[in-house]
C-alpha cells in the first residue's frame, strides 16, 4: 500500500505520530487527518474525514487510533465502504486482512505500546486478502435495501 490515511484522537496522538514517522521512512505517502495536538477532542471529527477519503479512493487504507479503539471502529464502520478492524495483536491484523479484507486498522492506544502498534501495522499493510470462501462473507457485510 502506497497511500495511507491516518487519524487519531488525543489518546492516540503520540502513537499516530510515531507510526506516521515510520510509514514516511518506508516511503509510504501518509494523509494525516489529525488530531494535530494532545488536547482533548472528539474522535468522530477525524474518523469521518478518513472514511470519506477511503470511500473516494483518495487513500488505499487507513489507520485509526483512540484510547480503546472502540469509538473509532464504531464510527468508521457506519460507512458501507469501510471495514474497520480493532487490532490489538499482529495476528488479529493479519486475519482481518486475510479473511475480512479490512481496509482500516484501528488501534487501542491506551492498551498497546509503540512496538506492538508497529508490529500490528506492519502485518496489516503486508497481509493480502485471501478471497475465495471469504469473498462471499465480505460481500454480505453491506446492508442492501430489500
Amino acid at each position: 500500500m502506497k497511500k495511507i490515511g491516518i487519524a487519531a484522537d488525543h489518546a492516540g496522538f503520540e502513537q499516530k505520530e510515531f507510526l506516521k514517522t515510520y510509514l514516511l521512512e518506508q516511503g509510504v505517502e501518509v494523509k494525516d487527518f489529525g488530531t494535530h495536538a494532545i488536547e482533548s477532542m472528539d474522535y468522530p471529527d477525524v474518523a469521518h474525514p478518513l472514511a470519506n477519503a477511503l470511500e473516494k479512493a483518495e487513500v488505499e487504507a487507513g489507520i485509526a487510533l483512540c484510547g480503546s479503539g472502540q469509538g473509532m471502529a464504531m464510527t468508521l464502520n457506519k460507512y458501507a465502504g469501510i471495514r474497520a478492524a480493532l487490532c490489538w495483536a499482529p495476528a488479529i491484523a493479519r486475519i482481518a486482512r486475510n479473511h475480512n479484507n479490512a481496509n482500516v486498522c484501528v488501534l487501542p492506544s491506551r492498551f498497546i505500546n509503540n512496538a506492538t502498534a508497529l508490529e500490528i501495522v506492519q502485518q496489516f499493510l503486508v497481509a493480502p486478502f485471501e478471497g475465495g470462501r471469504h469473498e462471499q462473507r465480505v460481500a454480505k457485510m453491506v446492508i442492501r435495501e430489500t
